[in-house]
């Protein structure tokens, strides 16, 4: 339960940690972080009228995850077409036929392709949860779609993106407010040339999917276009009784118009419904090795289970209006609308044993049932900025202006929690476990409202052929308002703040640049709306974290690397315990109480040699809590982040049969903590996915054959161990699991 709605206990935030053998520090040294994979989508060739519209509207095509394939672009980076192998940021961009290769599903398949991302409670049928550079992401502010925030407490598909980008580090300048690890973005794939393209998969256990992907141009020169894309999919992976389904449909169009502009639309709808499947934990005193559980075991398998329902339509206008030569004005909107049914029967400590953080010795715990239907979150965007050329004297500028206006709206309905025991369960999932009455005590949920208005200024100079210096400001002002559902507990406040960003690049030779920056990021919140709290639902102040980074970088076509330090304070909110109001103990308070800092070293490499290519990433990373007034956490490492990560990934194009390519890619993760006082960790795993893909020509028709295994060696560690709400939680990795797929391409 720990990612889903927040149930009537009290939450305590956790910390603590893990490292790895010494000996593997070396070859993780020797060999750095990620760079990436070419892939490109098929609407990439574009015939329009005005060159500089059609590049903005055609798909992202190339990619690297610390590094990157020459001429790329990443419009998360803020500074137009400067591709980030020239900038001073440290940015993963992954083409959506990369995820397609390696069998990844949605937005989790990102963990393995860059070293510095890591799960943070990522359950099957629910929403995705990330760590980057240690730091859990906040689903609500630190996603982007084509450059515009959107909510990520849903199910995002990526079946009409050509690529995600992860930019890494603070990021005041891309969001108003926002986690320091760093902001992903979601490109929506565009209308390209005309073609078509049509696909089935299979994953061992019964997942089937069918999907089209339609592009086709009309008008003079290709004037306008209109792009499809669909997907049909029988959800049934190999844990037991997990079976659900997804659709998706999605319809993009542009309009190359005669004054040079660009104007875009686009709407995709999407549903999952699929019952959302807990973690384990420990059982009394001791950490279960991963080897005596059977990682296909479901602890929500009720026979009056219900699915978590997750529905979203999203639509954006954009338009791109060239004012003279050197500048351009762009107005860009996007409004999302979801639905959900959170629902859970869910594993929460053990009352007999008086345990309220892990299960029972025996391997039995409490069960509760948790129930929040038809919750509804409305976001809105609208950007309006201006870019362009300047120079003064011998300096060049490429400038950019603009503003934000966002607003989010969170409507609930009283959820179904009262923490009543449903009954007992047991960890091998046989336990059936009789279901409450239809009339469950039901307890107040929390409605928010949220504006915010941003005004942000970029500046890019050219000091010489070889220095630059690169200026971001943004001014936000929020306004957030929230009251539980039964009219008590309301709040209501405003903050401003200012977040600057600073760098400093100089190209060297070699096609190499070395960079500083320094930036920061802020957060604000408000104490956990739960009864015991002292400050209940009241504003806490905003809170500035603080980034230095320090990179290299060397672009080439077959060969590139990149290798950057970072250094991450975040200040941290605890809840400490207080007296009550009327004198009595045990009442806990939301206050700052320390800082998390995590520093450490990214390097990758992307290189190509014959019909081999290589990528491979690293991240070498030292998280720990300072200054805590708690002795059992101050100086311990966060639960569940790893401190080292390695990822490779490897294409060997077959000379003797054109048109064949081998693949194999590896995920090393060190030990995490378990417990917030380090007494308990998970041992480091390290997993082996293998592929191969055919590509053939009949007739007019091109088939791609796909055919891969995920942990090939069927592995059984746990994979991450997450401490939500004050409870340990153990995932273990996904078992050996085959799968195929044939594409289609007219």
């Amino acid at each position: 339960m720990a990612s889903h709605s927040s149930p009537s206990f009290p939450s305590r935030a956790a910390c603590a940690a893990g490292c790895i053998r010494r000996a593997l520090l070396g070859t993780l040294f020797a060999l750095a972080p990620l760079a990436h994979a070419d892939g490109t989508d098929p609407g990439a060739a574009v015939s329009a009228p005005d060159a500089a519209a059609a590049a903005a509207s055609a798909p992202a095509t190339t990619v690297t995850v610390t590094g990157r394939v020459p001429d790329s672009r990443a419009s998360i980076a803020g500074f137009g077409d400067t591709p980030p192998d020239r900038s001073p940021l440290q940015i993963a961009a992954v083409p959506q036929v990369q995820i397609r290769d390696s069998g990844g599903i949605g937005l989790s398949a990102l963990t393995r392709f860059d070293a510095s991302v890591s799960d943070a409670y990522n359950a099957d049928g629910y929403w995705t949860d990330f760590t980057v550079r240690g730091f859990a992401l906040d689903n609500q502010r630190n996603f982007l779609r084509d450059g515009l925030p959107v909510n990520a407490e849903t199910s995002l598909p990526l079946d009409n993106k050509s690529s995600v980008e992860i930019l890494k580090g603070t990021s005041g300048i891309q969001a108003g407010t926002s986690a320091p690890g760093g902001l992903v973005n979601l490109v929506v794939k565009r209308p390209g040339g005309d073609f078509r393209s049509a696909g089935v998969d299979w994953r061992e256990g019964g997942t089937v999917g069918t999907w089209v992907d339609l592009s086709q141009r009309f008008g003079p020169a290709g004037t306008f276009g209109v792009r499809v894309n669909a997907v049909a999919e029988h959800l049934a992976p190999k844990v037991f009784d997990d079976k659900g389904r997804r659709t998706l449909f999605a319809l993009a169009g542009d309009w190359h118009l005669s004054s040079g502009g660009l104007l875009q639309v686009e709407i995709e709808s999407s549903r999952q419904s699929q019952p959302s499947v807990p973690g384990f934990s420990m059982l009394g005193p001791q950490l279960p090795a991963a080897r005596s559980i059977d990682p296909r075991i479901n602890l929500n398998n009720q026979p009056w289970t219900l699915p978590v329902v997750l529905e979203g339509t999203t639509g954006s206008l954009r338009l791109q209006q060239p004012l003279g030569a050197d500048w351009r004005l762009v107005l860009h909107g996007v409004e999302q609308r979801l639905h959900s049914d959170d629902r859970l029967d869910f594993s929460y400590g053990c009352s007999k044993e008086a345990y309220t953080d892990r299960y029972c010795s025996d391997g039995s715990f409490d069960y509760y049932e948790y129930r929040s239907d038809a919750e509804r979150r409305i976001d809105d965007a609208l950007d309006l900025h201006v870019s362009g050329d300047v120079r003064t004297g011998a300096l060049r500028h490429q400038l950019s202006f603009g503003a934000l206006a966002t607003r989010f709206r969170l409507r609930t309905q009283p959820q179904a929690d009262d923490g009543v025991i449903v009954g007992s369960g047991t960890v091998d999932g046989l336990t059936i476990v009789p279901a409450l009455p239809a009339d469950l005590g039901v307890i107040p949920n929390t409605d928010r409202t949220e504006r915010s208005s941003e005004l942000y200024a970029r500046d890019q100079v050219q000091l010489a052929s070889d220095f630059g210096l690169w200026f971001g400001l943004r001014h936000t002002h929020l306004e957030r308002a929230s009251v539980q559902t039964d009219g008590t507990h309301a709040t209501d406040y405003g903050q401003s703040f200012t977040t600057p960003w600073l760098a400093v690049t100089r190209a060297l030779e070699g096609a190499r640049l070395i960079y500083a920056s320094w930036g920061r990021g802020v957060e604000s919140a408000v104490a956990p709306n739960l009864a015991g709290y002292t400050n209940r639902g009241q504003p806490l102040p905003a809170v500035t974290s603080r980034q230095y980074e320090l990179g290299l970088k060397q672009a080439g076509a077959a060969f590139g690397w990149s290798v950057d330090w970072f250094d991450i304070r975040r200040p941290l909110f605890d809840d400490v315990v207080s007296t009550c109001s009327d004198g009595s103990t045990g009442c806990l308070t939301t206050q700052l109480d320390g800082l998390t800092h995590n520093h450490g070293l990214e390097a990758g490499l992307r290189w190509t040699r014959g019909q081999l290519e290589l990528h491979a990433g690293l991240m070498v990373l030292r998280s720990t809590i300072v200054g805590n007034s708690n002795p059992v956490l101050d100086g311990k490492v966060p639960t569940n982040v790893p401190q080292r990560t390695l990822k490779l990934d490897t294409d060997y194009a077959v000379t003797t049969r054109p048109g064949l390519k081998l693949q194999a890619g590896m995920v090393f993760e060190d030990a995490r903590m378990v417990l917030p006082d380090n007494s308990a960790a998970i041992p480091g795993w390290t997993r082996w996915d293998l592929g191969a893909s055919y590509r053939m020509r009949a007739g007019a028709t091109t088939l791609t054959w796909r055919l891969g295994v995920d942990n090939a060696a069927n592995r059984r560690a746990w994979r991450e161990s997450p401490f939500e709400y004050g409870h340990v939680y153990l995932f273990p990795l996904a078992p050996r699991t085959w799968r195929a797929a044939l594409q289609v391409d007219l």
